[in-house]
């Protein structure tokens, strides 16, 4: 039976998800639309069980009346199948009817419905631009889907439980009391009035606070995150204290936001506590003075009293509820703030998948300024034979990683093209350029799984066979087998990373190039690939990077100099442009840019760029002295 009802909604639609809408109504019918069903039946059920309720006190003062009034002899020969007829409805209907509506909540909706809202919206920020992750904490991110999620869970399931009870039992009891004598439900009026006076004051401004409070809430995260992520750089620089300001600041900045809803809060209670006592008195006072009067009946007094007794305690609920609402909706106005964006880079309409056949690359007066309108790159041309391995050299920001980002297309081009055997990579899918690209960069990344899965990641089908064969070429058999993780997980099993094994920067290093040969694409580009390694596995592995690269289109980046100075070519950048190009005897021959950075690199290291003319000199010179 549970698994039926949990089988109902799809927690993984396979629909690619589109960016969401950005106002609050339309966001949450989005995420909603395929689950309004289960949410209809929801509101549907919660309304038949209310007037149920509410029936059942009119019920109530119809048994006081018999009671008053009727021979207990002949009470139960006249009165039978109505109290046989009210002991079903308490005794079968109401709890069915119950079950099915707790079935319907919790087994569909309660975890279906986030876990839906989840799936969609991870699946849409994967394939976000790199510009959007670089402007936000990842910790930020994710906070913000995860309790996105559940705000608009709460948000829709709360609002129609909110609206059913209001409209369901005002309705109910005005008719009930109204029935006994009009001047009994006066008094309900003019509560319901007060009470509305009260929503429209409060609600707007605990919607407000609560935004406030959701922006202050991830923030506090992202910053605790950010601490936990970058503890190694928090340690050498022994800035635990500070990190622990900074993450004071942001909690007390979410205390301040918690502090004025609690404040609107306690007031609202006030308010409402005192319209409560007001209905139940004057109820109270009115009922007995018509009872006095031979107006009402006893029944009818039983009636009101209770009714009013239940209203007492629902209308607090209902303020809880419609505080809790009105949190939710400030937390998914701030989700939507971070979610409802546009993919920077974005597939066209039909964009088929990139053949690589040749390797040829071509940037065909290409610009990009990171939107700033000027500088970066400008108008550049360069064509990369097929099978040519090309280094390219420059001072930090001379635009070589720019270029490399751009072929991979983590940014698009601003104007001009880039063309891979003749095809526009604008017009290709990206996931189908970057298949057909292999990189490994200077800043090892590895995923917090298994040996196995982070070299298999380069391509997910190879076999046992191949995986080791790529270990074994990256100089990673000699240290794999001996890793042992915390679990008892060991060799290829071991998992790295958080709550794993620790590598040292060589180790993560040689898996990474692991991964990249067993992705074996045609086109590779080499980011300071062996910075990480000493000199002795730099040794073995550079071999088999040379191996790595036979029939491929390749492009490296080296600020050591003499790990690119055999390739086919070497271009030289500074600010965004060519300024020179050839081989490594043609360039020093020329005496320029190249020719510079080579008399000038001591150690295979490049200057900074602002580092002077004289400064470099004395740096060179010291280091000659201390080497002699």
């Amino acid at each position: 039976m549970f698994s039926w009802f949990e089988r109902r909604l799809d927690a993984f639609p396979a629909a690619e998800p589109v960016e969401p809408p950005k106002t609050l109504i339309a966001f949450c019918w989005h995420f909603t639309r395929p689950a309004w069903p289960f949410v209809l039946l929801a509101a549907v059920l919660m309304a038949i069980i209310a007037v149920i309720e509410v029936w059942m006190f009119g019920f109530l003062g119809h048994i006081v009346d018999w009671l008053s009034a009727q021979n207990r002899d002949t009470f139960l020969q006249t009165e039978w199948w109505k109290l046989a007829g009210m002991a079903l409805v308490v005794g079968v209907a109401l709890p069915a009817l119950v079950v099915l509506s707790s079935l319907n909540t919790y087994q569909t909706l309660f975890g279906n419905y986030p876990m839906r809202i989840r799936w969609q919206v991870h699946r849409y920020l994967i394939n976000q631009s790199m510009a959007f992750y670089q402007d936000e904490f990842a910790g930020r991110i994710a906070t913000k889907l995860m309790q996105t999620a559940l705000a608009v869970r709460e948000t829709v399931i709360k609002f129609a439980e909110v609206l059913n009870y209001v409209v369901v039992y005002f309705l109910g009891m005005l008719v009930i009391l109204g029935s006994s004598d009009w001047r009994l439900a006066a008094p309900m009026v003019l509560w319901l009035a007060g009470y509305l006076l009260a929503l429209r004051y409060f609600i707007p401004r605990l919607g407000k606070v609560s935004q406030a409070q959701a922006d202050a809430r991830s923030m506090m995260t992202g910053r605790i995150v950010d601490s936990y992520t970058n503890i190694q750089t928090v340690k050498l620089f022994s800035h635990g204290r500070r990190e622990s300001d900074y993450a004071r600041q942001g909690m007390a900045e979410f205390l301040e936001t918690a502090y004025a809803q609690a404040r609107l809060i306690s007031k609202f209670y006030m308010v409402v506590y005192g319209l409560n006592s007001a209905l139940l008195i004057g109820v109270g006072a009115l009922s007995i003075g018509l009872w006095l009067n031979g107006v009402v009946t006893v029944g009818a007094v039983a009636v009101v009293v209770g009714l009013v007794l239940r209203l007492y305690g629902m209308s607090q609920w209902i303020m809880w509820e419609v505080s809790s609402l009105f949190e939710n909706i400030g937390t998914v106005q701030d989700g939507i703030s971070s979610i409802s964006l546009p993919r920077l880079v974005e597939d066209k309409p039909g964009a088929r998948d990139i053949v690589v056949e040749r390797g040829e690359i071509r940037f065909d007066r290409m610009g990009f300024h990171y939107g700033k309108g000027k500088g970066v790159i400008e108008n550049l041309s360069l064509t990369i034979k097929p099978g040519e391995k090309v280094g390219l050299v420059g001072r930090s920001g001379a635009g070589k990683s720019t270029l490399v980002n751009l072929l991979l297309r983590f940014y698009d081009i601003e104007s001009g093209r880039i063309l891979i055997d003749g095809q526009d990579i604008a017009d290709v899918t990206q996931d189908s350029l970057r298949a057909a690209i292999g990189m490994v960069t200077q800043d090892t990344s590895l995923l917090h799984r298994s040996v196995r899965e982070n070299i298999l990641y380069g391509r997910p089908d190879a076999g046992e066979e191949a995986m080791l064969e790529a270990a074994r070429r990256a100089e990673a058999l000699g240290f794999i087998p001996e890793l042992a993780d915390a679990k008892g997980r060991t060799g290829f099993d071991a998992h790295v990373g958080e709550r794993g094994v620790k590598l040292s920067g060589g180790q993560r290093q040689r898996i990474a190039i692991a991964r990249v040969m067993l992705k074996d694409a045609p086109i590779l580009i080499l980011d300071e690939a062996t910075s990480a390694l000493d000199s002795e596995v730099e040794a073995a592995i550079q071999e088999n990077l040379y191996r790595l690269m036979e029939g491929k289109t390749v492009i490296a980046i080296a600020h050591r100099l003499s790990t690119i100075a055999a390739m086919d070519r070497l271009v030289v950048m500074d600010q965004g442009e060519i300024i020179e190009q050839g081989t490594h005897d043609e360039l020093v021959a020329q005496g320029g840019l190249y020719a510079q950075l080579w008399r000038r690199q001591s150690g295979g290291f490049l200057p900074d760029d602002g580092q002077s003319e004289p400064a470099a000199r004395m740096k060179l010179e010291m280091r000659e002295e201390a080497a002699e």
